[in-house]
């Protein structure tokens, strides 16, 4: 499926010393910019200590019409936008993988394992075109259990009375 909305955004993260034996830095995405900011990607923005913030780069935010709901959820818990960076093993040391307003998405991508997924702030400009999407297209879809059928004998574990292996 393709995506219905598609707005441009850039990536701020910082680099942080880190205070462990088994790494050198922390890194950890910061902040969304709306917009694609006309600055070439890894540039440093603020250094200030042990601690480095870089423009890592532009991103794409895609909007579905099937997750309007979990884009209204994420709107009425506070409207965060989740970044995912993947370790390259090469310079630079990290790549923008994602950049999504999708909550379930995100959870998604901390199963991975080497990728780094924070949420940040989501900016009111990008609030603004979530939350008119989600107007626009969100259908409340009504929930229907399903009924199961009763369970047969053999599929409880049981076995029939006279069966060939009752003892």
């Amino acid at each position: 499926m393709s995506a219905l909305v598609r707005i441009p955004v850039g990536v701020v993260v910082e680099r942080r010393k880190a205070t462990s034996p088994w790494a050198d830095y922390i890194w950890q995405p910061v902040a969304v910019l709306p917009g694609e900011p006309d600055t070439k990607p890894w540039t440093v923005l603020k250094h200030d200590g042990d601690r480095t913030s870089f423009y890592a780069g532009p991103a794409i935010v895609n909007l579905y019409v099937s997750e309007t709901s979990n884009y209204r959820d994420n709107l009425v818990a506070g409207a965060r936008l989740w970044v995912v960076l993947r370790p390259t093993g090469s310079d630079p040391e990290h790549e923008i993988a994602r950049v999504t307003a999708d909550p379930s998405e995100g959870e998604a991508f901390t199963e991975a394992g080497n990728d780094i997924v924070e949420s940040v702030p989501m900016p009111d400009s990008i609030r603004d075109i979530l939350e008119a999407f989600v107007a626009e297209h969100h259908v409340e879809r009504a929930f229907y259990k399903r009924k199961r059928e009763p369970a047969g004998q053999e599929t409880r574990g049981r076995r029939p009375p006279g069966s060939e292996d009752d003892e």
